[in-house]
């Protein structure tokens, strides 16, 4: 009241004074209001709900490991959940030929099979990633060639990827980064017009589409991955599928232990590993596929809703993702300007935590050819076989991709997930703004 009464003595023209002043106060350089003070340093949290957690599973999966109990054999070929995940899957992925696996990395390994990548035989693909992408690539013998990314993406330049082609060249590995699709067209444009062979790479890309049709269709082989944090998973497993009439009856063979189940004669012709699925996983990735379209529909508007929240915050860089395009959002990626903020990512994610949003402070430690078995070329107890007797030339230590490397220097990932709702959504995006202007420059 004490305070109430003094401001009633104040004439009007000490009044306005009075509040200019505090106003112009404001808008200097470093002010904050109570709601602006971050909470790092004492003020009020921009998120006050706890980050929602997804029921990934529940009774549909229990039922349909329960049919599966029944059967007599748990062995996948032409048995009735193979048959039926089948079925679910090409709803979503018109192929004619789907072979689930062990492992998104070991669909990877049967693609490359499948599309005869021989000894010495170059593979472009991106530098971040996941390690699963080239191991089959070098389990064949065959040379990862890394080419650069777009740098709202961290997806593949197609005018990097022409750049690296050389007449070793046999195939492209396009990665959708964060079930983000990027230049399918252009990468099938080039893929075509120097003989290759493009294979998709869509481990975090459930349920994405690329000018409205689903990402497998554009290559001549899809690769998805089921492991546990992926849009859906059964633990771990993976599936290769393709519509190539010459590759496709392959799939089977590379994932069946050398078995061409479509041309027997063809058998034990080639090594082939075994990769095969049981009926058990099979079970829970059919029932996991009954939640596929409504867990993507969500996670693609709460990422999407987030960029839009998030356009023209300064220091800060949303995920690019384009309108024509549904991206699936296994994570989304941001990245920091270090030139228009005063403090380091490290601190940029320690404030958005303390206010509530949790984002990762970066992804990958290093491109795929910084890791120590790369730059020592050593992938085979201390050897790099196809070095060593010339097929190759290859040297990772002079690899420089700089895009890569300036995205793994400044990115930071939000784990969207289907549980969140909007609202949720536009706290997180406020926090990030409170966070920026704090730091801006």
């Amino acid at each position: 009241m004490r305070g109430m009464a003094a401001n009633q003595n104040l004439t009007r023209r000490q009044f306005i004074a009075t509040s200019a002043g505090a106003l112009a106060a404001s808008q200097l350089p470093g002010a904050e209001s109570a709601s602006d003070k971050l909470a790092l340093d004492g003020g009020e949290k921009a998120v006050a709900q706890k980050m929602p957690t997804a029921k990934r599973w529940g009774e549909p999966e229990l039922q349909q490991l329960g049919e599966a109990v029944k059967q007599d054999s748990l062995y996948y070929w032409k048995n009735k959940q193979t048959t039926l995940l089948t079925e679910r899957l090409q709803k979503f992925y018109p192929h004619k030929f789907i072979q689930p696996c062990s492992s998104g990395s070991a669909a990877l390994h049967i693609a490359v099979a499948a599309a005869g990548i021989a000894p010495g035989d170059e593979v472009i693909t991106s530098g971040i990633t996941d390690i699963g992408t080239v191991i089959g690539v070098l389990f064949q013998n065959a040379v990862p060639v890394f080419a650069d990314l777009e740098p709202a993406t961290g997806c593949l330049d197609p005018v990097d990827v022409e750049r690296k082609i050389t007449p070793k060249t046999r195939a492209i590995i396009a990665v959708h980064l964060a079930g983000n699709p990027r230049r399918l067209a252009e990468l099938k444009q080039i893929a075509e017009a120097h003989k290759l062979i493009l294979i998709e790479d869509c481990a975090q890309a459930w349920g994405a589409l690329y000018r409205g049709k689903p990402v497998s269709t554009f290559g001549e082989i899809g690769c998805f991955s089921l492991q546990d944090s992926k849009q859906i998973t059964c633990g771990d497993g993976g599936i290769a599928m393709s519509s190539h009439e010459t590759f496709g009856p392959l799939l089977t063979k590379f994932g069946d232990k050398g078995t061409n189940r479509f041309n027997p004669p063809d058998t034990a012709t080639a090594l082939g590993a075994n990769y095969r699925m049981s009926e058990l996983h099979a079970a829970f990735v059919a029932a996991q596929l009954t939640r596929l379209e409504d867990i993507v529909t969500k996670r693609s508007r709460l990422g999407n809703l987030l960029t839009a929240e998030l356009v023209g915050v300064r220091g800060f860089a949303t995920h690019l993702v384009d309108s024509e395009d549904r991206c699936s959002y296994w994570f989304y990626l941001a990245r920091l300007v270090p030139n228009e903020l005063s403090c380091d990512r490290a601190q940029f994610t320690k404030a958005l935590a303390a206010e509530g949003a949790s984002f990762s402070n970066g992804y990958i430690a290093t491109p795929v050819y910084g890791m120590p078995m790369f730059q020592k070329h050593a992938f085979f107890a201390g050897h790099w076989p196809i070095r060593e007797l010339g097929l190759t030339a290859m040297d990772y230590t002079k690899v420089l991709c700089p895009v890569t490397e300036e995205i793994l220097k400044t990115c930071m990932l939000f784990r969207v997930n289907e549980a969140m709702d909007e609202d949720y959504i536009r706290a997180v995006a406020r926090a990030v703004r409170k966070v920026a202007k704090h730091y801006a420059v």
